[in-house]
């Protein structure tokens, strides 16, 4: 059992790193986008950013129904990144008991 499930968390912690870089990106690029350094209207950057959306926008949405209203300041990304730092923990811990 423990040769399907290790490689399997492994996968999992992988995709969940690559995802901790695209709520990174997505938190930068819309800083960028606010301070007016780069501009939608570039069809490389609004490519970028309607992927980086697609994929974070989703979780974040539902994370800002439940926080209060901080008078402008999003807090969501930095809640979605908690949650996955969590699941990378509780994944770490479930492997070393595993081996």
């Amino acid at each position: 059992m423990d040769v399907i499930l290790v490689p399997l968390f492994q996968v999992l912690l992988a995709v969940l790193n690559i995802y901790e870089f695209i709520v990174i990106a997505a938190v930068i690029m819309s800083w960028l986008f606010h301070f007016n350094i780069i501009n939608y209207s570039q069809q490389f950057v609004r490519m970028i950013w309607e992927v980086v959306s697609k994929l974070t926008e989703p979780l974040l949405s539902r994370i800002r129904q439940f926080l209060p209203d901080m008078g402008g300041i999003d807090i969501s990304p930095i809640v979605l990144l908690l949650l996955v730092f969590f699941l990378q923990s509780v994944i770490h811990q479930i492997m070393y008991k595993l081996v």
